[in-house]
């Protein structure tokens, strides 16, 4: 078990000890955006443990894809004398047979990207169904893995089944991107010492998917970095947009048109918004949509705190809304230094101010730790106003147990934040007006302010109740 090679995942290896302990046979599903480390926490984990694994084949068709599966069994019991299968059925007949032979207490199976193996009409499904439920389940001593990227299928197919595999998982890991601390680990664990400010940038720009961050050149800046990665056509990252989507999604197409217009809108749009957006007919389909997105972690959901507002649904993805920004329709941009020459700029500032608001969002547990309130019952909430208050908005709402609403404000710059008295006057009239629309009078409110480097000092700051700063979102919690 190579643990000392794995970032985090704490609660992802709590979960893999425990089925690997288990005195009963185990069914994992391990799920997770494309990029962001799936197949390497399963091999570092059940390094030396498994019995077999194999991997689906990328737009590979049944025979390929069969013959593949033939052929690692093939390899990894050579001396067994097996019959290539020739089909599924007889292709998991085969893996009992070889798998029944090994004198491990424990047979770790691995199938890695799971959703390729399913072709059209080639039974798969029903295979891995007989597999588990007439067999495996049955022994007490097989940990069955399986991964996937396609979440669509792994949702319908697996997780929520309706099928034979219905209520077969015996446990699911989800992988999250990782946070602020670990992608500075990984960074410096690549011999990137960059300061915490640029890591916040390299953060809101590829947010904390362990395969982008692992392609960073330690002997280039970072500006360098997302210059030859994903401005230079040739660039390893300049077409992931596409391929992320096409292998997440089944019918990609729909997905691609609600990210694209949430992203005309950053803090978020409502349903109706969205069917009005992109033309998609209301009903399952777009709930399924809208639902995937939500488990990849590419959008959030979340409520007005305002009585008789619609669910707001809001694109989170660092990635993609940085692809919307930048390279978008901008295939005509030239030369080696695009993002090196914006560094400073207008555009830069505008596009570094929005992202920290999201960079903040995706820290809310680092935030309630340094408030004091980590083990607080918190519900948490965005806010928009009406005309009646000027379109006023909060983006980040926590209403606290302790009868207290925590409203958060970013602000991102390379030195300590100064309020000025334009500011101070905009930020009172907000804290009034969002008094007025939660129509809670016993709860007190308190303006937190999220900065880079904190605040500088003025007058007005007696405003500010709370101050967080950028190294407090490194936070490593318990």
């Amino acid at each position: 078990m190579a643990l000392d090679s794995i970032i985090g995942r704490h609660l992802e290896i709590a979960k893999l000890q425990r089925v690997y302990d288990s005195d009963k046979s185990e069914f994992v599903a391990v799920c997770g955006r494309r990029r962001i480390g799936k197949t390497f926490l399963v091999k570092e984990y059940f390094e030396g443990k498994f019995v077999f694994k194999v991997s689906g084949q990328s737009r590979a068709g049944f025979k390929k894809q069969l013959k593949n599966f033939n052929n690692e069994i093939e390899r990894q019991f050579p001396s067994r004398q097996i019959n290539p299968a020739e089909n599924w059925i007889d292709a998991f007949n085969n893996l009992k047979t070889c798998v029944e032979s090994t004198k491990k207490r424990r047979k770790v199976i691995f199938i890695d990207e799971l959703p390729w193996l399913d072709t059209q009409k080639s039974g798969f499904v029903s295979a891995l169904e007989n597999f588990w439920n007439e067999w495996a389940y049955y022994r007490h001593d097989i940990v069955l893995v399986a991964c996937g990227s396609a979440t669509s299928w792994m949702m319908d197919k697996l997780i929520n089944s309706k099928g034979g595999l219905h209520n077969r998982l015996t446990e699911q890991l989800f992988l999250e991107p990782f946070n602020l601390n670990e992608t500075e680990q990984m960074l410096k664990s690549q011999g990137l010492h960059l300061s915490r400010y640029e890591i916040g940038i390299c953060y809101m720009i590829f947010g904390g998917v362990p395969y982008y961050l692992s392609l960073l050149d330690s002997t280039q800046s970072l500006a360098q970095n997302v210059d030859s990665l994903i401005f230079d056509k040739r660039g390893r990252l300049h077409n992931e947009f596409d391929n992320l989507y096409t292998a997440l999604f089944k019918k990609s197409d729909d997905y691609v048109a609600v990210v694209s217009a949430l992203a005309t809108k950053r803090s978020g749009m409502s349903r109706k918004e969205i069917l009005q957006e992109t033309s998609l007919k209301s009903g399952s389909k777009i709930s399924k949509i809208l639902r995937n997105l939500e488990y990849c972690g590419f959008i959030r959901c979340f409520t007005d705190l305002s009585k008789g507002k619609p669910i707001i649904y809001q694109l989170v993805d660092f990635y993609t809304l940085f692809y919307f920004r930048f390279l978008k329709g901008k295939q005509n941009i030239h030369g080696k230094n695009y993002w090196l020459s914006l560094q400073g700029k207008p555009t830069f500032n505008a596009w570094a101010g929005l992202t920290f608001e999201l960079l903040c969002i995706h820290h809310i547990d680092q935030i309630k730790w340094k408030l004091g309130i980590y083990n607080v019952l918190t519900e948490i909430y965005g806010w928009r106003g009406d005309s009646t208050n000027g379109g006023a908005q909060v983006d980040l709402v926590l209403q606290r147990q302790d009868r207290t609403f925590s409203l958060c404000e970013m602000k991102f710059s390379e030195y300590a934040y100064s309020i000025s008295k334009d500011e101070d006057l905009k930020l009172r009239n907000r804290i009034n007006a969002f008094k007025m629309a939660a129509r809670k009078p016993s709860y007190s409110i308190r303006l937190a302010m999220v900065t880079s480097f904190g605040l500088e000092d003025s007058k007005y700051n007696s405003i500010v109740s709370d101050q967080i700063t950028l190294d407090d979102l490194f936070s490593s919690l318990p």
